[in-house]
């Protein structure tokens, strides 16, 4: 970041100010039963963690206020440690923007997600990583283990790629997921759902659902069957509920295009899926204006987890690679 506040990757140097800021922040915390060892953390320590795995450190104005460590010991995850901020400017967006920074450390790492450790008993700490959709994975005795599955997006340029992209995430998907599909008129929501459906080894053809709203499709292999509803003519969630389709989320994997806003009420977790068509302009020679409808086939999607079902999904390695 710049301005005030700018937040720079961890160098040994800077070991002794974070350790003082980890301390002081720690050391503010309520009294905890087993106590926390941050208030005793050490120079020394905090060294050897950014010579072995890397951290962050929070400059306000060019005084240390912020510090995060970091944890590589889980295979594909990025674990964060240590996040603290001076008692005395805490409420300034200093812990948010570590995070995001951390975040995206972790994709530049290559990794599906990222874990933290926290405290049960601290319920506002609880509230803000739950706020940043950190869902509960595990206990470890006084500690609640958060994690979140990262997003991604990448860009396919035809509609073989895009059935191609859609088999591969089939082989992560399993009966009871929901993907929400967005996207305009032709960008490729039905091109998608058939290569989901061809990997799921379900009975065809399919095709735009528009006229009927929803189709079954049963399984061939013994797997799940897939539900293909088209939201587009429906005028709310109320009318999505008349389907009746919680009768048969649990068993199949259901696919609602147009069904941003309406249909993620359907499962505790659920794919968020966004289709656009790339379309270079005469203005735009580096092709970054998205078209939704003419042009070539190029396509953009976005693929973003909600809720603990994703969390630890190694959605990234698997669709990036």
């Amino acid at each position: 970041m710049t301005g005030a506040l700018d937040v720079v990757e961890a160098r040994p140097e800077h070991a002794e100010a974070m350790a003082d800021v980890i301390r002081r922040s720690f050391g503010a915390r309520p009294v905890l039963d087993p106590p926390s060892s941050a208030p005793q953390e050490t120079a020394e320590a905090v060294r050897a963690t950014i010579e072995t795995s890397g951290g962050l450190l929070a400059l306000r104005r060019g005084r240390p206020v912020g510090a995060l460590l970091y944890d590589e010991t889980r295979p594909g995850l990025l674990g964060l440690r240590r996040v603290s901020v001076d008692p005395e400017v805490q409420a300034r967006g200093i812990a948010s923007a570590l995070v995001g920074v951390a975040e995206d450390t972790a994709e530049e790492r290559g990794k599906d997600g990222v874990w933290i450790h926290v405290r049960e008993e601290l319920p506002a700490t609880v509230r803000f990583w739950r706020q940043r959709r950190y869902e509960t994975v595990g206990q470890e005795g006084p500690l609640l283990v958060l994690g979140k599955t990262l997003w991604l997006s990448r860009e396919l340029p035809d509609a073989e790629s895009t059935q191609r992209f859609a088999g591969t995430l089939a082989g992560l998907l399993q009966a009871g997921d929901v993907l929400v599909m967005t996207g305009g008129l032709g960008a490729g929501k039905t091109t998608f759902t058939q290569g989901l459906g061809e990997a799921l080894g379900v009975r065809g053809p399919i095709t735009s659902p528009t006229f009927v709203i929803a189709r079954n499709h049963p399984s061939l292999v013994g797997g799940p069957a897939l539900v293909h509803v088209d939201a587009y003519r429906l005028g709310g969630a109320l009318e999505l509920d008349d389907l009746d389709l919680d009768t048969s989320v649990e068993d199949a994997v259901t696919v609602v295009e147009w069904g941003e806003g309406l249909a993620e009420h359907l499962a505790e977790s659920w794919l968020e899926v966004r289709l656009e068509r790339r379309l270079p302009r005469e203005d735009d020679p580096l092709g970054t204006a998205v078209e939704h409808e003419g042009g070539d086939d190029t396509r953009v999607i976005t693929v973003r987890p909600h809720g603990p079902r994703w969390v630890g999904v190694p959605l990234r390695s698997t669709l990036l690679a």
